[in-house]
């Protein structure tokens, strides 16, 4: 097989991968799999955990390396979509892998495509199997892109899978109802190895499709919970005992106590081969770091920002709830930049009544869109939005008549969120400074 492209930088392998197939979005494993098998890569006998769902994904895969490196383990990541900065997706400890590393798996992977082309998404998945071949890591966790079933992650047999909850997103490719979405979610569970669901009430396709295969299922709710407690730790409990006053994780939100639990549950279920003690368990908590998740920042102008990747309705909801649970002093803003192919309507008619102004600004790339597009959208549910050009114009514009006491919200995408990061001086491959985060 002759040798594939060279290319002299990162930027310009990332272009090249943009145009190699096709279509953005192509679900299906068998193009993957060839190419996977060309490279010779071999899976590493380090466990293996794969984390799929609607939401929540990132927050608990970054629980769960968190609280593995609290630990002494050296954990490997695979993320997806970047913030601001591509190497953000594959991660050693927290530390993004070097252009060099990437440079030589995307070598490889040319090398090895013959007639086959792959997206970007799936270059990108591949790229992080082969570098985590070489690294040598001492636990694996990969986030399932879009999916589960025909997603390039699913390549790889977990030792557990673990779905986080099932939600309306990507209905064009995954199902217009929440049973399709579910089985193709539940698509990443093997038979005889531990299935962590992380809702108490899945899609009855979940449950199917975990018998089905014969995953050892634990659900949460049934087989594990959680309970907050007064004084804000929380406690947590499954068939193997109690786990009491633990601290609440860093990352703010009602949402993540339970996130926390499927992460911990995870962890419980691989004792055998992980065994985490509870110092590592609660440290890991306390440190744990995710950018663009009800991420609170405070401004030196007496204001709050609060940047959310939030882009579907159940993530909206949890959103509002957020904010309704840590109210403003003043007034509160929205600054909306949503992809063209999402429930638009839907998210914003969850958050209209959260923000006394909005503003709609643009998204970058095929599927983004123009912020009068949105606002025409967002009138169409009774939300009238501000044009506000690019992310950072938009947040130029909220800070205009921003005082003392007030918030803005700058939501609906990571292609939003992430210009957000760069305006805020935030975009720093190690999360940003905690010293302003709230």
């Amino acid at each position: 097989m002759p040798p594939g492209p060279r290319f002299p930088g990162l930027d310009d392998w990332l272009a090249w991968q943009q145009t190699l197939h096709p279509a953005a979005i192509e679900l299906g494993l068998d193009r993957a799999r060839r190419v996977l098998v060309r490279t010779g890569w071999r899976r590493p006998s380090c466990p293996v955990i794969t984390v799929g769902g609607t939401n929540g994904k990132g927050s608990c895969v970054a629980m769960l390396a968190s609280m593995l490196q609290a630990s002494g383990r050296r954990v490997a990541t695979f993320t997806s979509p970047h913030l601001v900065d591509y190497r953000e997706r594959i991660r050693i400890d927290g530390t993004p892998v070097s252009v060099a590393s990437l440079v030589a798996a995307f070598e490889r992977i040319a090398d090895s495509l013959g007639s086959d082309s792959l997206t970007f998404f799936e270059f990108n998945a591949l790229a992080a199997l082969l570098v985590f071949e070489t690294a040598g890591p001492d636990a694996v966790v990969l986030e399932v892109g879009m999916g589960g079933r025909l997603d390039a992650v699913n390549l790889v047999d977990a030792d557990a899978s673990v779905v986080v909850s099932v939600g309306l997103d990507h209905t064009e490719w995954l199902g217009c109802d929440l049973e399709s979405i579910g089985r193709e979610k539940a698509g990443i569970l093997r038979r005889g190895r531990p299935a962590i669901v992380g809702m108490a009430s899945p899609p009855r396709s979940v449950l199917e499709v975990a018998e089905a295969v014969g995953a050892v299922l634990l659900l949460r709710g049934r087989d594990f919970d959680c309970a907050v407690q007064p004084e804000g730790t929380w406690r947590y409990h499954d068939a193997a005992g109690e786990l009491d006053a633990l601290p609440a994780p860093a990352l703010a939100g009602i949402a993540q106590i339970g996130n926390a639990a499927t992460a911990l549950a995870t962890l419980r279920a691989l004792k055998g081969r992980l065994p985490v003690e509870r110092d590592a368990l609660e440290e890991g908590l306390r440190r744990v770091r995710l950018p663009g998740r009800f991420q609170r920042i405070a401004d030196t102008r007496g204001f709050e920002w609060v940047l959310d990747v939030a882009h579907n309705p159940d993530a909206a909801r949890t959103l509002a709830a957020n904010l309704l649970h840590c109210p403003a002093a003043g007034k509160t803003a929205a600054i909306c930049g949503m992809l063209g192919d999402k429930d638009i309507e839907g998210v914003v008619g969850i958050l209209g009544a959260r923000a006394s102004r909005w503003i709609a600004a643009d998204t970058d790339g095929p599927r983004g869109m123009l912020e009068h597009a949105l606002a025409t959208r967002a009138a169409s549910v009774g939300v009238t939005m501000e044009h506000g050009g690019t992310v950072a114009e938009a947040m130029e514009l909220a800070t205009a008549d921003a005082v003392k006491g007030d918030r803005i919200v700058v939501f609906g995408s990571f292609h939003t969120v992430g210009p957000a990061l760069e305006y805020l001086g935030q975009s720093r491959l190690d999360g940003g400074n905690p010293r302003v985060w709230l």
